[in-house]
């Protein structure tokens, strides 16, 4: 893994949400590498992600942790926040987390792209093809709930979980741009069972201070949009030339290379198979017993 961009590590004992762009299922494993130097971060975070992965064997560790399982779709949409806004309340300060990480597009791009599109035609919006246009939703909710009174222009209300607590509510928004080589991207799969030839995966950061990001949801709306545009031209510029473009007031972008060790990655290797293994029991034996 390559990284570019502002350097989270400066970052990584304050609190902040993370936007990050989704291709595949791989896009979890990439972060989850990328996080490993950065302090605590790993261990003090918040995932969102699909209900369906609750049902894997990563799933029970995933509910042990306390993230939130979101399901999609138009029917489960106002429920879900619900769910999520009293989830937040419930655990995100108890249990004390700092990042809270999210895939606004709401599921991978080439499930959505097409439909995106679509939407953005109908609505004089931007032609994107290398990310969708985000959901307004969880980020709205998740801004809502866990930013301190009078930041983000938000009054001090009872849907804040700072009251009680010494914490200085999110203070960070860091976009995350994952780019893979050829725009072909890497699923959980690949990574277990490694069948395609080694690649480096990219990531771009840019960290925005949440006192700029607008409360209102029109606002809101039309400041995450700009975030998307702004990694659709990320992604067309590193597909053009293999690189992210610099950042404002540099000449040069520098990356940074990531390595890990390899008696970690084996161990992080084997617990994969061994936990899908025993999955694959447990599943055997309770299909047995009922049928």
């Amino acid at each position: 893994v390559v990284e570019w961009g502002d350097d989270v590590k400066a970052v990584s004992e304050d609190e902040a949400m993370v936007l990050v762009n989704h291709q595949a299922t791989g896009d979890v494993c990439t972060l989850m590498m990328c996080l490993q130097d950065k302090g605590t971060v790993v261990r003090q975070m918040m995932w969102l992600m699909d209900h369906i992965f609750k049902y894997t064997n990563f799933g029970i560790v995933s509910l042990i942790h306390g993230d939130f399982f979101i399901r999609q779709g138009k029917a489960h949409r106002d429920q879900q926040l619900v769910l999520l806004k009293e989830h937040l309340e419930k655990y995100y300060r108890s249990r004390n987390r700092k990042w809270i990480v999210l895939f606004p597009e709401g599921g991978f791009l080439r499930k959505r792209r097409e439909t995106s599109q679509a939407f953005a035609k109908k609505n004089n919006l931007p032609f994107l093809k290398h990310v969708t246009l985000p959901r307004l939703g969880a980020t709205q909710v998740i801004l809502k709930t866990l930013v301190a009174p009078q930041e983000n222009g938000t009054p001090a209300s009872g849907d804040t979980v700072i009251k009680e607590s010494k914490s200085k509510g999110l203070q960070w928004v860091i976009d995350t741009t994952i780019a893979y080589p050829k725009g072909e991207p890497i699923d959980i799969q690949t990574w277990i069972l490694g069948y395609r030839q080694p690649a480096v995966t990219h990531v771009h950061y840019r960290i925005f201070p949440v006192k700029d990001v607008p409360a209102e949801p029109e606002a809101l709306t039309h400041w995450l949009y700009q975030r998307f545009i702004e990694k659709e031209d990320l992604l067309t510029h590193f597909y053009e030339t293999g690189a992210f473009p610099p950042l404002q007031g540099q000449t040069k972008a520098i990356s940074r290379e990531m390595t890990l060790s390899n008696l970690w990655l084996v161990g992080i290797q084997s617990f994969a198979f061994l936990s899908g293994g025993m999955w694959y029991c447990i599943f055997q034996y309770f299909y047995h017993c009922l049928f």
